[in-house]
């Protein structure tokens, strides 16, 4: 993605903003992006690494932050809203099932995103963004 690949210089140093299931919100496109067009070349890039099936609306595909829509395939979000925890690290059962089906979930993806990416460099930004879970909750 053009506009997300003119950023690396700056992400690569940006502090991290670890989500509640572990993702950098620092780095991630669909946070970061903010014009009609950028939204729309997320939404491409996400169809065209398996994470849709369709490409979706620029509303869709926009971020407002964990819990400001509700909706997480995993659960995680009301998940820790019933355990009155911010992150799943901070649950007394973590980890649990729901993180752990939401890590393999993505590690599943993780070739088909590489595959996506048109540089290396793109794909270590993806990987900061969505593939160290673990890391960032420490497990």
């Amino acid at each position: 993605m053009k506009w997300y690949t003119q950023q690396f210089d700056e992400l690569k140093t940006a502090e991290p903003i670890i989500s509640l299931c572990g993702d950098d919100c620092a780095v991630c496109p669909r946070s970061l992006a903010k014009t009609d067009d950028e939204l729309h070349e997320t939404a491409v890039f996400w169809k065209k690494a398996g994470w849709r099936d369709r490409v979706v609306s620029n509303e869709e595909i926009s971020c407002t932050g964990c819990g400001s829509k509700g909706v997480c395939a995993f659960g995680l979000i009301s998940c820790v809203k019933s355990h009155e925890v911010k992150s799943c690290n901070e649950c007394g059962e973590f980890p649990c099932e729901k993180i752990h089906k939401a890590m393999e979930c993505s590690d599943e993806k993780k070739e088909a995103c590489r595959k996506a990416c048109e540089s290396q460099d793109e794909f270590e930004m993806f990987c900061r963004s969505f593939y160290e879970k673990e890391k960032n909750l420490k497990f």
